[in-house]
């Protein structure tokens, strides 16, 4: 019996909390604009709360061109194993050529 495991939507996971940070650093500003929190402490803040923002909003943009970057070589390796496959059709050497193939199709399967 094989164990599964569900990965983690990490993608998900910076969106819901650059949804909080965005809310919280529009609550501050609330509560600076009613006097509730001193306006030099909350400007200041403020500051750093939207420098944290940035940076996940950074990690995000990483995570997406490295998730976009990836498909992009799975699609031309795909095109060349497929390529190679037409090539040497009905040839000695399609049956180990396929083999090669889909050991080199795993490999960047499972590579990050």
């Amino acid at each position: 019996m094989r164990a599964t495991f569900d990965k983690p939507n990490h993608l998900g996971i910076l969106l819901s909390e650059i949804n909080k940070m965005e809310n919280d650093i529009a609550k501050l500003r609330n509560d600076i604009e009613s006097s509730a929190v001193k306006r030099d402490v909350g400007v200041a803040r403020i500051a750093a709360m939207q420098k944290e923002l940035r940076s996940t909003i950074a990690q995000v943009d990483s995570f997406v061109s490295s998730r976009d970057r990836k498909g992009l070589l799975m699609t031309g390796a795909d095109k060349a194993l497929r390529e190679l496959a037409a090539i040497f059709k009905d040839d000695p050497i399609e049956g180990p050529l396929q083999e090669a193939s889909m050991s080199v199709w795993a490999k960047l399967q499972f590579e990050d």
